[in-house]
């Protein structure tokens, strides 16, 4: 098939690396234009363009895609249908209606839940159980297109947003080569309309989400510091400077720590004290300016009688 693409990160490189993997002709590419990125803030291409590079594809990078002229490339490419997969642009309705099989979406949560920007996030931060990926056929509203297909998987209680990307990212795939095979073969494919009920909307995230509140209870922290791995990375501050949070586990039991009090346990290692008296383990931190290492040599060497305050 023809299949047109519209995508920016990792997550949607997965998919456009799979399409062309099962022999489907892509005769446009679009995403976001470069971005700076790094410390030195040099402009970078997304993934989803280096994959397009990498194939030789025809590539279109708009900033909007609003106006008729904006929409010129799109046009002027005739396709079977168009795949979206994190593009973050909206798709004016003309754009939607252009492919002959219109367009079909690659979300990473089980519709209606966590419509919008950050699913994976939403799911970890919420303590959801389980998520997985949608194929939905596209409409003008956000996320609530007809369900073509939905594949769900497990939330392990150790999953990241990185680690549960990296998951959904190869599930999406398969799924939408899965789909575009039905589509050539049956030349349309069955969708269900998405219930009401369960409606979550995925915010985007805010870096102010970030900041740890030590008052909470240990799970509820340790729900955002996985939803927050790998960006933007949950953070406190130990005497006024930075530092982020990078692992932790909640510990069985109840402590006289104050929250955000750190202490040496001879079992456990670096603990801290959260809210209702629950306990968390500090695993993984990085100073400002630093590098990441364990929170026993980060404590080391900062206190000499294991104590420390996070948060102040």
């Amino acid at each position: 098939m023809r299949v047109t693409f519209a995508g920016t990160p990792e997550f949607a490189a997965h998919a456009l690396q799979a399409i062309l993997a099962a022999g489907h002709e892509v005769p446009l590419v679009l995403t976001q234009p470069d971005r700076p990125a790094g410390r030195h803030q040099h402009l970078a291409a997304s993934a989803v363009k280096r994959v397009a590079l990498e194939h030789d594809l025809p590539l279109y990078q708009p900033e909007r895609l609003r106006t008729s002229e904006q929409q010129v490339p799109v046009f002027a490419v005739a396709c079977d249908v168009m795949v979206v997969a994190a593009y973050g642009l909206i798709l004016p309705q003309p754009v939607l209606d252009h492919p002959r099989h219109g367009c079909l979406n690659i979300h990473a949560s089980l519709l209606p839940r966590w419509r919008g920007a950050a699913p994976i996030q939403r799911a970890v931060l919420a303590g959801d159980r389980e998520t997985g990926v949608c194929i939905m056929q596209m409409d003008a509203g956000l996320d609530t297109g007809p369900v073509v297909s939905c594949h769900p998987i497990p939330i392990a209680p150790d999953d990241t947003a990185g680690s549960l990307h990296d998951k959904l990212a190869t599930v999406g795939a398969r799924a939408i080569v899965a789909a575009l095979s039905r589509l050539a073969t049956d030349g349309r494919l069955s969708a269900q309309a998405q219930v009401d009920a369960g409606v979550t909307y995925a915010a985007k995230i805010d870096k102010a989400e970030a900041q740890i509140d030590w008052n909470r209870d240990a799970a509820a922290i340790d729900r955002q510091v996985r939803a927050f791995n790998p960006a933007p990375g949950a953070t406190t501050v130990a005497r006024g400077i930075a530092l982020k949070v990078w692992a932790v586990k909640p510990l069985v039991g109840t402590t006289a720590l104050a929250p955000g009090e750190c202490g040496l346990d001879r079992a456990s290692g670096v603990v801290v004290g959260c809210g209702a008296g629950s306990l968390l383990r500090l695993d993984e931190v990085q100073p400002a300016s630093g590098r990441r290492m364990p929170a026993t040599e980060y404590l080391k060497g900062r206190t000499n009688d294991g104590r420390l305050r996070l948060g102040s």
